[in-house]
C-alpha cells in the first residue's frame, strides 16, 4: 500500500508540474502576441511624429544637400531644387508616399548619401551590430563575474571598492569615457588606433579590425557595466539571506556547490530583466562611441541623415532601433519568466 502512495504522489507531482510549465508557456505565448501586436501601432506613431516634428524644424534640407554650394546658389535654382527633391509637399504628403513605399518594400533614396536607403543599411548595419554584441557580451560577462564575487562578500573590501568604482563610472557620460580612452591608450601610450576600422584607408583585415575594435567596445561596455554589475550584486547578497540557502548550510553543502547550484540561479532573472530594462541607453551609448570614434556604423548616418533632415533613411533608423529596443525588452522578458516562474507573464 505503502508504495501505491508513493507512486501516486510523484504522479501526481509530475501532473502539477506539467500543468505549469503548460500554463508558463501559454503566458509567454499571449504576452508575445499582445507585444508582437503593438509594434505596427506605436511604429507608426513614432513614424508620424518623426515627419510632422521634421517639418516644424527651423533647419533648411538644402543645406545638407547643397552643402558649402548653398550660399552661392541663386534663389531660382534654390526654388528649382526644392521642387525636384519634393521638399515642397506637405509633411503629411511625404509620409504618406514614404509609407506606401515602405510597405512595397521601397525604403526610398537617401539624399545625405546618394544611395538607396537599403544600401547605406546594409553597408553599416553589421558593423554597428559587432560592435553592440561584443560590448554587451563583454558588459554582461564583466558584470556577472564581478557581481557574485562582491555580492558573495557584501560589505567587504571588495564589495566597496566595486560600490565605489561603479557610482563613479555611472556618472561619467560614454562620450567623456571614450575622450578619455583616446588621450589615455591612443595619444598617450600609443596601443591602440584613434578612430576608423583600418589603417591609413587600407582594406580593412580581421587583425586590423580587432584592434580598432577594441577601444570603442571597450569603453561601451564599460559604460554598461555599473547598472548591471550592481543588479547581480544585489540579488546575490539578498538570495544569501534567504531560507533555502540557510537550509543548504545546515546540511553541510559546500560554499561553492550553494553559491553555483542556489545563489547564482537566484540572481538570473533579475540580472536579465535590468539588461532588457537597460537596452535603449545601449544604443544611445552606441551612437555616441561610434561617432567618436569614427566606426563606420549606422551612428553616421543618424547624425548626418538629422542634419540634413533625410527622412528617408532618418525615419527608417528610428523605427528600425524602435523595432531593435522593444523586440530585445521582450526577450528579456520571456527569458525572466522562464528562469523565475513566479513571474507572470504579462498576457
Amino acid at each position: 500500500m505503502g508504495s501505491v502512495v508513493v507512486v501516486a504522489d510523484v504522479d501526481s507531482h509530475v501532473v502539477t508540474v506539467d500543468r505549469r510549465h503548460a500554463t508558463t508557456s501559454r503566458g509567454i505565448g499571449a504576452m508575445v502576441r499582445r507585444r508582437l501586436m503593438l509594434l505596427v501601432p506605436v511604429c507608426g506613431v513614432v513614424s508620424l511624429g518623426l515627419f510632422a516634428a521634421a517639418a516644424a524644424s527651423p533647419f533648411d534640407p538644402l543645406v545638407g544637400y547643397l552643402g558649402s554650394r548653398y550660399t552661392t546658389t541663386t534663389e531660382a535654382d534654390k526654388a528649382s531644387m526644392t521642387v525636384a527633391l519634393g521638399l515642397d509637399r506637405p509633411w503629411f504628403v511625404a509620409y504618406w508616399q514614404w509609407l506606401q513605399g515602405v510597405v512595397t518594400g521601397d525604403l526610398g533614396q537617401s539624399r545625405s548619401y546618394g544611395q538607396p536607403v537599403s544600401q547605406v543599411l546594409a553597408e553599416r548595419i553589421p558593423w554597428t551590430m559587432l560592435l553592440a554584441g561584443v560590448a554587451l557580451s563583454a558588459a554582461i560577462a564583466i558584470a556577472f563575474t564581478v557581481g557574485i564575487a562582491s555580492g558573495i562578500r557584501a560589505g567587504g573590501r571588495l564589495d566597496r571598492f566595486v560600490a565605489t568604482a561603479c557610482v563613479t563610472v555611472q556618472g561619467v557620460p560614454p562620450f567623456v569615457l571614450s575622450l578619455a580612452a583616446i588621450a589615455v591608450f591612443a595619444l598617450g601610450l600609443g596601443w591602440l588606433p584613434v578612430a576608423g576600422l583600418s589603417d591609413g584607408g587600407s582594406d580593412p583585415t580581421l587583425g586590423g579590425v580587432l584592434r580598432h575594435l577594441l577601444l570603442p567596445a571597450s569603453v561601451l561596455a564599460l559604460s554598461q557595466v555599473p547598472w548591471l554589475l550592481l543588479s547581480v550584486r544585489e540579488s546575490i547578497a539578498s538570495a544569501r539571506g534567504e531560507d533555502f540557502v540557510a537550509g543548504a548550510v545546515a546540511r553541510g553543502i559546500p560554499t561553492a556547490q550553494i553559491t553555483r547550484r542556489h545563489i547564482v540561479p537566484a540572481a538570473l532573472a533579475p540580472f536579465v530583466n535590468v539588461v532588457g530594462v537597460r537596452l535603449p541607453e545601449l544604443v544611445v551609448g552606441a551612437v555616441l562611441v561610434e561617432e567618436i570614434f569614427g566606426w563606420p556604423g549606422v551612428a553616421g548616418a543618424v547624425v548626418q541623415s538629422a542634419r540634413d533632415l533625410d527622412m528617408p533613411l532618418l525615419a527608417v533608423l528610428t523605427l528600425g532601433t524602435t523595432v531593435a529596443v522593444m523586440l530585445g525588452s521582450l526577450l528579456a522578458d520571456v527569458l525572466v519568466v522562464r528562469l523565475d516562474p513566479r513571474v507572470p507573464a504579462d498576457g
